[in-house]
């Protein structure tokens, strides 16, 4: 336990550099028992990798991904890559001998994730997805209340994460509006773990669903002059139902990037008979509980900084997505050495493979406009 977690990082982007620093902010949790260090990274692109050099610790600087597996003092790997290299370099860890912290979507399709989690579980090995909204002091809560049974029956719940990035017919196409990088699901692949992450944490998970499904500009410019192709899916709705405490509640699903006056919003909302809660990060540091009494009305309590690992930041004060990733790997990290106890641990492998046969069965509900049973695709 003393000793550090040695990681290494595949892909030297903006989320690569979002953990560096975060492990450079560690000695801030007072709480966490586990400490990681980053000792390399990969990248094929060296001025990717120019930037790390400025980090402490880290010692490799590889352009193969292959050599800095086979490196023996690397224990924990994460790996930010685009959708189709997922499940080739995902297993290529495993069967290194190392830990797995995956971005999402954990696999292009859902024949792609369950191969990654069926080979972790072959392999004995630690894998966990990332999404980090939930490490929100108000996600935590709602969470929290929701599992209490304080909100009665539900009449239902709605879980959103809404983007304007793509409003702008002008913007440069990148990998993401390409299905054979991002895969047939498109924004439901981009977005959709941090809209399934929690309800799916507390078992609600859709027994069926209609999608509405927008593909809103079929081309964008290249960057060169030119007009690439944008083939996938910008917007999805899907109108679950699922079953929670043996009634049937509905459930709605948003992921979008074209939703006017939504910079990067996530919303979690569940209503009951007697309590309700709702928490957006358009507000964060808002916590909204509704309250049945002889009247009905909205119970409004402003947050601070109270996340699940304790840190130095004063409790007055509210954190920021470098606060959450950090708390993401920290339960990672606790989870790996079995000391994470009661707190809110990241998406398992069940839960991104449970993910992916719902955008598999909204792909198929929006292409014959019906509802479509869960249970029969479960198990295809």
């Amino acid at each position: 336990m003393n000793s550090p977690v040695r990681v290494a990082v595949i892909g030297a982007g903006l989320m690569g550099r979002e953990v560096a620093s975060a492990f450079g902010r560690w000695f801030a949790l007072l709480d966490c028992p586990v400490r990681p260090e980053l000792v390399g990274v990969c990248d094929v692109n060296a001025a990717a990798l120019d930037w790390f050099h400025s980090v402490p610790g880290v010692k490799y600087f590889d352009s193969d991904y292959r050599i800095l597996l086979a490196r023996e003092d690397v224990d924990v790997v994460y790996v930010a890559v685009p959708h189709h290299l997922h499940e080739s370099i995902y297993l290529e860890v495993l069967r290194a001998g190392k830990d797995l912290l995956a971005e999402k979507p954990f696999g292009i399709d859902l024949a792609a994730a369950r191969r990654i989690r069926d080979e972790a579980v072959r392999l004995g090995r630690f894998v966990r997805v990332s999404s980090e909204f939930p490490f929100l002091p108000g996600a935590q809560r709602a969470y929290q209340l929701a599992c209490s049974g304080a909100l009665g029956r539900l009449l239902e719940v709605r879980c959103s994460f809404l983007h304007s990035s793509d409003l702008d017919p002008g913007k440069v196409a990148n990998w993401k509006r390409q299905t054979q990088f991002c895969g047939q699901a498109g924004v439901m692949n981009d977005l959709g773990l941090h809209v399934a992450h929690l309800p799916l944490r507390l078992g609600w998970k859709p027994v069926s669903v209609h999608a509405q499904l927008q593909s809103v500009y079929p081309n964008r410019p290249d960057g060169r002059g030119g007009r690439m192709a944008c083939d996938t899916w910008d917007n999805a709705s899907l109108h679950t139902t699922a079953l929670i405490g043996g009634e049937s509640v509905p459930l709605t699903l948003e992921m979008k990037r074209l939703a006017p006056t939504e910079t990067n919003t996530w919303v979690f909302e569940a209503l009951g008979i007697d309590q309700g809660v709702r928490y957006s990060t358009k507000e964060p540091k808002t916590l909204w509980v509704y309250r049945r009494d002889r009247e009905q009305w909205w119970q409004k309590t402003d947050l601070g900084f109270a996340t699940p690992f304790k840190t130095i930041t004063g409790g007055i004060f509210e954190p920021g997505f470098p606060d959450l990733l950090q708390q993401m790997w920290a339960a990672f990290l606790a989870e790996r050495a079995g000391v994470l106890g009661d707190r809110f641990g990241c998406a398992t492998p069940d839960e991104a493979v449970a993910h992916h046969e719902l955008w598999a069965a909204a792909l198929q509900s929006h292409r014959r406009q019906t509802v479509e049973k869960m249970p029969a695709l479960l198990h295809q």
